[in-house]
């Protein structure tokens, strides 16, 4: 049980902002064993964002709530993944082959691409959340919606991890702990706490559960577009997977909602 603990905070540690135990470490067997709880990272941090939301949501207009549940989320993981999306715009956009694509990448500076492709991404996120959240009312509907989100997307992005290879072979990656060895316990770890937050949807819809649908037709494009340019993945791909499949999972609840 405290090695499983132990697992846990190093998650947590690694994936976001939150304060951890003194004893936990970057110990390299638990950054592997890690990915197992990436999903339940994303209870966290949907969980933070939805009571942001749902607290400022009774004295400010839904459009400000919105906007302070989007900081709250991006102040809890540091910006881990929306860093990694603005670097995939920047690589992919400016590079022309396998070595420029991953040079560009691990540049720390924001190119064009990377700004105009995290500003219409964080655009986007907030007009769906807006339509979504000013027709609903029922906090635990809200509160589920982010938790799921952020679950979902989390899960399909490590998925990635168990069907492609990793191709940075540098000690400067963001990642590399965690993307050379997983086990069964990762892969239903994953599936699990990335599933269960949809549960309660799909109980009162089993058409809900088709909102996976469209996440993983754009999980399957991007893995495979990874890999067209640059044999598989980096970390920078996983946190780019994860914030294009939060933004999916949004508009699907939206579009399920109009036409079931």
């Amino acid at each position: 049980m405290k090695k499983e603990l132990d697992i846990f905070f190093t998650a947590v540690m690694f994936y976001t902002r939150i304060p951890c135990p003194k004893n936990i470490t970057h110990d390299p067997d638990y950054l592997n064993k890690a990915t197992r709880y990436f999903p339940l990272i994303g209870w966290i941090v949907g969980l933070i964002s939805g009571l942001v939301f749902v607290a400022f949501s009774q004295i400010l207009p839904v459009t400000i709530a919105v906007l302070l549940s989007m900081i709250a989320s991006i102040l809890t993981t540091g910006a881990f993944h929306e860093d990694g999306f603005a670097d995939v715009c920047d690589g992919f956009g400016g590079g022309w082959n396998k070595e420029k694509i991953l040079k560009i990448m691990k540049d720390s500076a924001i190119g064009a691409y990377g700004a105009i492709g995290i500003l219409l991404l964080l655009l986007l996120k907030y007009t769906i959340l807006v339509e979504i959240l000013s027709v609903q009312s029922n906090i635990v509907s809200i509160l589920l919606i982010f938790i799921a989100a952020h679950s979902v997307s989390r899960w399909v992005a490590a998925t990635i991890i168990f069907t492609h290879e990793y191709v940075r072979e540098d000690e400067w990656s963001k990642s590399k702990p965690i993307a050379k060895q997983y086990t069964w316990k990762e892969v239903v770890g994953t599936a699990f706490f990335g599933l269960l937050p949809l549960l309660y949807f799909v109980f009162y819809n089993y058409k809900m559960v088709l909102v996976v649908l469209p996440v993983f037709i754009f999980r399957w494009y991007l893995a495979r577009y990874f890999k067209k340019w640059i044999g598989g993945y980096t970390g920078d791909c996983l946190g780019a997977t994860q914030q294009v499949c939060e933004v999916v999972f949004y508009i699907s609840i939206l579009a399920l909602w109009k036409f079931i």
